[in-house]
């Protein structure tokens, strides 16, 4: 018998193989998924239990995990009568790794602590294969000894876990991922282009700058298909979007002044004009072809 169990909510493209991660590893496991036949296959590969509710999944949970879209449905599969909260015993973890905003995140901190359950945000980076391949970044924020519940199973399918602070921290940290992400993207987007106008071989120039201070994730995993103009996989470009909302709002809060993510999120706009919302989020090189 596993000596513990868990409860994943949200089988996404990320929560999807996060859970499975967790089952490999001999967490006795029960899910839900608003599609509950995406429950059903899961189970189906991977074992353990479906469950009807939020609230019937962390019923038992020593950890319970979260991967869903938004700040609401971080609300709804929490925080209603139905919802994880009102399943989970004293004692026990929530562990929520959607990218929302930090006020959600302080949210939950504050229902948790009200029943004597622990709460950590922890959105991932590293994208769909990140997941698959049990390589993801995790930026945590929560009280250290809930962190450190919660770090061998995260351990199962990251590549590097840190807690950054209290609760928020992680969320906070995530922005500042999406913010040079957003930045590093269109400069990549910019230069590819300008290299292919020059008439130079994109893939040969981007092997060669790889070498030097240019070098990014996002050159080595995006260049190749940017310039073939490929974006049929990846984070898709709407989900991008509502990170930098997130990040814009916050910034306003903040009084931190975010020019380029404020103008990149408008060439986002660009691209779901054309048809682009649920392409990569390199697919901002396409609105430079026109």
């Amino acid at each position: 018998m596993p000596k513990k169990r868990a409860a994943f909510i949200g089988l996404g493209v990320m929560g999807y193989p996060m859970a499975g991660h967790l089952a490999r590893a001999g967490w006795g496991m029960r899910v839900y998924n608003r599609t509950a036949e995406r429950a059903r296959q899961w189970v189906q590969e991977h074992g353990g239990e479906c469950a009807s509710s939020p609230q019937e999944a962390a019923a038992g949970a020593d950890l319970a995990f979260v991967c869903v879209g938004n700040d609401d449905d971080v609300r709804s599969v929490c925080l209603t009568e139905t919802g994880a909260l009102s399943g989970m015993a004293s004692g026990s973890v929530l562990v929520d790794h959607t990218t929302v905003s930090a006020e959600v995140a302080r949210e939950l901190a504050t229902a948790a602590s009200r029943q004597g359950v622990g709460f950590v945000d922890a959105p991932v980076s590293g994208g769909q294969a990140g997941a698959e391949n049990g390589q993801l970044t995790i930026m945590a924020g929560g009280a250290a000894a809930d962190y450190e519940r919660a770090l061998p199973a995260m351990d199962c399918y990251a590549r590097f876990v840190r807690l950054m602070g209290p609760a928020g921290a992680g969320q906070l940290t995530k922005m500042v991922n999406q913010i040079c992400i957003a930045g590093v993207l269109q400069g990549l987007s910019e230069g590819i282009d300008f290299a292919q106008r020059a008439g130079l071989d994109a893939g040969a120039v981007v092997e060669v700058i790889a070498k030097g201070a240019a070098q990014s994730w996002q050159m080595e995993n995006r260049a190749h298909t940017m310039a073939a103009g490929e974006f049929d996989f990846g984070f898709a470009v709407q989900w991008m979007r509502k990170d930098l909302d997130i990040v814009l709002r916050t910034g306003r809060a903040l009084g931190a002044r975010l020019p380029l993510a404020a103008l990149v999120d408008q060439f986002y706009a660009d691209v779901e004009a054309k048809g682009g919302s649920r392409w990569d989020t390199s697919s901002l090189i396409a609105r430079l072809r026109d």
